[in-house]
């Protein structure tokens, strides 16, 4: 990762990158990536192939999109940090691992600043992120692909706003100041 001194931080919350757990990402979302429960009523294991059901997706009406995402950033700062108002949305990085940092929303939906954690996903790991939860994705190396199941309106109007300056409708942005530390 670059690393920035602390007068090109200022007042920048430093924050620590932790490994994902289930209960460490739950106030969040969920964990994806869990080991197969052949209990479950939607799994099956056999010696050629097992299956299980991880996470049933919630668009709320919209229709569900899966994205491809190239990630470059390095920088160890967050300036920023981005909401979907309407749906969930599931990150899965696939070339390998992600930094994830992701915040809570007060009742009025602005940016929870103090509920930020960073969150280390690795290859074959994933998360989905509730309604309305902040976010923000750094890489350690190169660039790291990502599938990323969302709303295909949240897209839109997402790509709209970015390529043309538009207001957004189903998304938000807000500043945040903080560091990661490794």
């Amino acid at each position: 990762m670059q690393e920035r001194g602390p007068q090109e931080t200022g007042m920048a919350r430093a924050l620590a990158v932790e490994p994902l757990t289930a209960e460490t990402i739950a106030p969040y979302g969920w964990m994806l990536g869990k080991p197969c429960d052949p209990l479950d009523a939607a799994s099956f294991v056999s010696p050629a192939s097992d299956f299980w059901s991880e996470h049933v997706f919630d668009t709320a009406g919209g229709e569900t999109e899966v994205l491809w995402v190239v990630y470059r950033s390095r920088d160890v700062a967050i300036a920023r940090q981005e909401t979907h108002l309407l749906t969930q949305q599931a990150i899965i990085p696939l070339t390998g691992p992600i930094i994830h940092v992701v915040g809570l929303s007060h009742p009025d939906g602005s940016l929870d600043e103090v509920s930020a954690r960073a969150f280390l996903i690795l290859s074959g790991q994933g998360i989905c992120m509730r309604p309305g939860c902040w976010h923000a994705t750094r890489i350690e190396r190169d660039e790291v692909t990502c599938a990323m199941l969302t709303r295909r309106s949240t897209t839109l109007d997402l790509a709209h706003h970015l390529n043309t300056g538009s207001a957004l409708v189903e998304s938000a942005f807000h500043p945040i100041s903080l560091v990661l530390a490794r």
